[in-house]
Order: C-alpha cells, then structure tokens, then sequence
C-alpha cells in the first residue's frame, strides 16, 4: 500500500474522518440526556467538532467540569482537530422529561433499592459506639468494590458525625435537576451526605423525624443509577437511624465493625443484635485496629485480642445464623493519613497490610450471592 504521506493528493481524494461520538464520561452530567447537538465541520487538518449541552441550571456547579470532559473526550477522537463546547441551559420541560428518564418512566420518586425486583446488595456498616473506625472501614470498602468493576454508591447516613465526604475526597454539591440530586463520584464510587449541604463546623441538631426524612431523600431523591452494592455508612449505636433503615430498606443486611477491645464488643454485640428485632441478617463482623505491627515482625496488640471472634460468636448465638469474623485490619498509619487526605489506602498505599485486609474483606462481600428471600420466581403453579 502507498504511503499517504509521500502523495500530497492522497487526503484530498480520501473522505474526512467521521469523528464517533466517544462514551460518555462516568460521572452525572451528559451521559444522563444532557448532549443537546452535535456536529462536525470536516477540515484539512481535521474536523472541528461542536457539542452542545444543556446544564440543569445556569449556576451548575460542573460548568466548568462538564466543559472540560466533553472536550478532551472528543478531542481524543480520531481525525478531531479542534473541539467547541456550546453550554446551554435546560428548559423546566426539559428537566421534567430528564428526571422522568432517570428514574425509569417513574414520575414521582422511590426508593429502588425497597423493590422487591432489585438486585443492588445493600450493607449497613454499624458499630456499636464511636471511634472505631467504622466510617474508614466503609469508605475503603466501597473503593475496593469499585475497582473490582462493581457500581458502587455510599450514604453518608451518619448524620450528626460525618466524614465520608473527607475520606473519599469529596468537596462540592450533588448536581440538582429541580427535586432530584445526581450524586457526585470519587474513585469510581457515588456519594451523597449531609456533610455537602451544611458551611463547615456548622453541627447537624435534628430529631427523629428529620432524620429519617433526610435518610429517605438520600435514598429516594438522589439518582444512583444500576448499583450492584449500596454502603450505608451508620450512626454508632442502635437509633432512629437504624431503625429507619431497616424500615426503609428491609432487605439490608449488617456489617459489624469493633475494636478488639472487651468493652467495645460488648457494645458491638448490641449494634448486631438490633437484627432479631428488624428481621436484618448480619453479614459479618469486621476487626479493626487488630494489632500493631513491629519492625521485628511480632504484632502488638494495643486492644488486646480477640474481640472480633467474641461478637461473631455471640451474635451467631443471637440470630441463629452463622455470623462470621470477615477480616482483622492492622494499626497502620497509612491508613489514618488516606483518609485524612481523601484517598483511601487501598487506592494510596495498596501493599500496606491495612490495605490487603480490606481488599480481602471487599472481595468476600463481592463474591456473596445474592438471596431469593422475598423475590418473585415468575412462576405460576398450574
């Protein structure tokens, strides 16, 4: 074949590249109706291409974002010379019929993970009092599953005592089309908390009710999407918003995270046990702060020893089922410093032994089946 290079002619005969219209970024924003046009003016040295999107809002925080995604992911194309980004702003018929899309021809919103149809595992990470690092166990958790190729979203249901948003590295506002949020996305995983609504140091004083309508928006008003696992990150001990979970996602399931520490199993033992009464099954039991590892290589065990196996025991009692201890994480400084610096460790520092024992304890919780408890076989008994 000859060289087009070597014919000065060959590109004019040849056709201008068709620039394809690459996959959308994963993030909320033009995957989700957004693109408005497209077109292409085909040139020498390339096309230009023009995008046209609509923001929900003229003040939509992913302006700038959204702008900068479309160009490079057309830029990317081949046979693109040059990119035009035209921003427009959806009318409110618009945003009725992009809200209407997102929750499937639904109108009015619902939780779907209350369906009896849905397929998305949900975990509720609970601890039987604070301080045991039950947020940092979640939010390792949840960037572990997502890099096993998992859709994978977290609510920040601790409403008083939130710290996702700083452990995932998340510093802006869901998107807002009218009455729905688009959550957004650090690390492959959707976030939504209280802490993205309130000025920093400002205390969250709500009572029952309002907390539980909060928990309900989070799961009703917010786009998830198709997730595979939903993390509900808990408040410490048995409240109202462990109830409210059990009421408004009745086919959640406990994970338990303690220390080794006596005091703190006996406490952990009462967040697992909430179970026999909200008709919840317990997951397992999650070790945290197990030991210390020394330079010699024997373990320190600052907490003491045994406290993950005492709460899987007695809550195995408790409920009848077998309750297993799911994985002991180390003391490790890497993992404090992830996720003060918004990167979790097992993204920032895999090989550290923190890091192994989560991605351990994300594999167990991706590799458990799914249950036909209360699912419709489609059957019919002739």
């Amino acid at each position: 074949m000859p060289d087009p290079a070597a014919d000065p002619l060959a590109h004019a005969r040849r056709p201008p590249a068709t620039p394809r219209v690459p996959a959308a970024p994963r993030r909320p924003g033009p995957a989700r109706g957004m693109i408005r046009s497209g077109a292409f003016e085909p040139g020498a040295p390339g096309a230009v291409v023009t995008v046209g999107v609509d923001l929900t809002v003229a003040t939509c925080p992913m302006r700038d974002t959204l702008a900068r995604d479309v160009d490079a992911a057309v830029r990317a194309v081949e046979g693109v010379a040059d990119v035009r980004v035209d921003l427009g702003v959806m009318t409110a018929e618009q945003r009725a019929e992009l809200r209407t899309m997102l929750r499937g021809g639904v109108g009015e919103p619902e939780i779907p993970f209350a369906k009896p149809g849905s397929l998305t595992k949900v975990y509720a990470i609970a601890s039987g009092k604070g301080g045991v690092g039950k947020s940092s166990v979640t939010a390792n958790l949840a960037v572990a599953l997502a890099a096993q190729g998992l859709e994978v979203g977290v609510v920040d249901a601790d409403i008083y005592g939130f710290s996702i948003p700083r452990m995932l590295g998340v510093d802006r506002q869901p998107t807002r089309v009218d009455n729905m949020l688009l959550p957004p996305i650090a690390h492959g995983v959707k976030v939504v908390s209280i802490g993205m609504f309130v000025p920093p140091g400002q205390p969250v004083v709500w009572r029952g009710p309002m907390l539980h309508r909060a928990l309900q928006q989070f799961l009703a008003d917010v786009f998830w999407g198709d997730l595979d696992v939903l993390l509900l990150d808990l408040p410490p001990g048995t409240g109202d918003i462990a109830i409210s979970v059990a009421q408004l996602l009745p086919g959640s399931e406990i994970v338990v995270v303690t220390t080794p520490q006596v005091a703190a199993a006996e406490v952990a033992e009462r967040a697992g046990s909430v179970a026999t009464q909200t008709q919840q099954g317990v997951v397992g039991v999650v070790e945290n702060m197990s030991w210390l590892e020394q330079p010699d290589g024997s373990r320190l065990e600052v907490f003491g020893a045994g406290g993950g196996e005492r709460v899987a025991a007695n809550l195995s009692r408790a409920t009848g089922t077998a309750v297993p201890l799911l994985g002991q994480v180390p003391l490790d400084v890497s993992l404090r410093e992830a996720g003060d610096g918004g990167t979790p460790v097992v993204l920032s520092d895999p090989g550290s032994p923190a890091a192994a024992a989560l991605r351990d304890v994300a594999a167990g919780l991706a590799r458990r089946p799914r249950g036909l408890a209360g699912r419709s076989l489609g059957v019919t008994v002739v």
